[in-house]
């Protein structure tokens, strides 16, 4: 710790993401990426930007993305705010929507940025414990002073929340923000998305590095009523007007319009999903109900640190959280089917 820190400095505890190791033979199931390569259109897209503007600032309003992100929701441009990265975009969220003197809620087993954010910007927080079957108990989360943020589904458990229940959170929540973080919601049943109109408090915030296989570009996005898609924007162009480069821009775009490339990889990455939790089962794994594209499992006999070391020793990186009630657990992206018969074929050597 440095005497020149800011208070911020000080008081921040960084996430921690996942292992990044760059070798080829590496099988990565630990950071939740797509395994199958974004749409030969994006590529496209991305070289015929880089060939022609560059020299040129990208467009800080991002009018045209949002026009495609909104045109496929059913919403208007107003409805829709672009960000580097969905990380980014709840970063400008806590700032937008939260206040240092009223407490916020969020499960205490969740996406771990949130209590990273709320530590960052001095905001008050309750964790909420999950229920011992892992589903968020939805009546701790009524009359919230602060506001409200949550995964659906839930990260890392995988487990969905039907949008009935979502309405319930929403409805005892009238004069707070209610944030729904669907960074998996193309792999589960129904997204929130359809509440908009409805429910001038909801914000709902998607990423394209899971479904759309766009990790490496950093875009995701906010949906939501006007005015709070115009606190997003006083927070940005207060941060950095230009937060989305040329090329993500332009990939962003391409993707978001190539949807019988999504449809197809989506749905193989959710056959192959469904296939691997009977095998895991098969191991004697009890594997949580799965919405996402990767999941949680836990096995009887087999220390979850230790399986995790096992698979990194073979060269297959998989998730693992030392954290009470979930330090038994360990947490699998879905590869390509050829990725799956490998770690499973490792797996069955370690088991």
């Amino acid at each position: 710790m440095s005497k020149f820190w800011s208070d911020m400095a000080k008081r921040c505890t960084p996430y921690i993401p996942g292992e990044q190791i760059n070798r080829a033979n590496v099988i990565k199931l630990n950071t939740n990426e797509n395994p199958y390569g974004p749409s030969p259109k994006v590529i496209q897209a991305i070289q015929k930007e880089s060939e022609q503007t560059l020299n040129l600032y990208p467009s800080p309003t991002t009018d045209k993305l949002r026009e495609v992100i909104a045109a496929l929701n059913s919403l208007s441009k107003e409805n829709v705010f672009v960000g580097n990265g969905s990380d980014e975009v709840l970063a400008f969220s806590f700032m937008a929507f939260f206040d240092s003197n009223k407490a916020i809620r969020y499960p205490a087993i969740s996406y771990s940025f949130y209590p990273v954010y709320a530590k960052l910007f001095g905001i008050p927080a309750e964790e909420i414990a999950l229920q011992d079957d892992f589903t968020i108990p939805i009546e701790d989360f009524y009359q919230s002073d602060g506001g409200v943020i949550f995964p659906n589904p839930n990260a890392p458990t995988s487990i969905y929340m039907e949008i009935d229940t979502v309405k319930k959170i929403l409805d005892n929540n009238p004069e707070q923000v209610v944030i729904v973080d669907e960074a998996y919601i193309d792999f589960a049943a129904e997204s929130a998305v359809s509440l908009i109109n409805s429910y001038e408090n909801l914000l709902v915030i998607q990423t394209m590095s899971k479904s759309r296989s766009l990790a490496g570009l950093r875009v995701g996005f906010a949906l939501g009523h006007p005015n709070l898609i115009e606190g997003l924007t006083r927070i940005k162009d207060s941060v950095n007007s230009y937060t989305v480069d040329r090329l993500a821009i332009a990939g962003a775009e391409a993707a978001m319009a190539d949807v019988s490339y999504f449809n197809e990889t989506t749905e193989k990455i959710i056959r192959t999903r469904e296939w691997t939790i009977v095998e895991m089962e098969k191991r004697g794994f009890t594997v949580l109900p799965s919405q996402t594209n990767f999941i949680f499992a836990t096995h009887p006999n087999k220390d979850a640190g230790e399986l995790y070391t096992a698979l990194k020793e073979k060269d297959i990186l998989i998730r693992y959280f030392k954290v009470p009630m979930i330090d038994n657990h360990v947490r699998v992206t879905i590869g390509t089917d050829e990725q799956m018969a490998q770690f499973f074929k490792m797996l069955d050597t370690i088991l």
